[in-house]
């Protein structure tokens, strides 16, 4: 029996406990975050109802991760505090991890939120010193190094 990719289990995650009008949004938000990374290595994380995006399947080369919420999702961005904010959506205090929520699928498809999206993937894939410490892989590296899935995971 083939066990379902991640977006599938993300998908199913969203009809059992999101509305249908953030069901759309984190849907809607999925594509924008491909159409402007599409070498990103996307995986689900079941027990906080996430999906994330990196260069590879690790918490340490995340870029991204769209957490819904009751009435909004958020893009979750792994090097906010380091991004151009010119239309002030990236919110949070975080040292490094911020936001923006997203509360349609208009805004989902938006060209400030691609500019954000472009943004975070600009500043992993140039390298060298101008990456944020503790910054993961270049997503310009981005492979899928994930294990054939047998028995129970690990």
């Amino acid at each position: 029996m083939t066990e379902p990719d991640d977006a599938a289990l993300f998908d199913s995650h969203l009809d059992r406990t999101a509305s249908p009008e953030t069901a759309a949004i984190a849907r809607s938000l999925r594509a924008t975050v491909l159409e402007e990374a599409p070498a990103a290595v996307e995986w689900f994380d079941g027990g906080n109802g996430l999906l994330a995006f990196g260069s590879r399947r690790v918490m340490r080369d995340l870029l991204f991760a769209i957490i819904p919420h009751r009435a909004h999702v958020n893009l979750q961005l792994a090097d906010g505090a380091d991004l151009p904010n010119r239309d002030g959506l990236i919110e949070g205090t975080g040292k490094r991890i911020r936001h923006v929520k997203i509360r349609s699928v208009e805004a989902s498809r938006s060209a400030a939120v691609r500019e954000i999206v472009r943004a975070q993937v600009s500043l992993r894939s140039g390298g060298g010193s101008d990456r944020p410490r503790g910054a993961g892989r270049p997503l310009a590296a981005a492979r899928d190094h994930r294990p054939a899935r047998r028995g129970r995971p690990t």
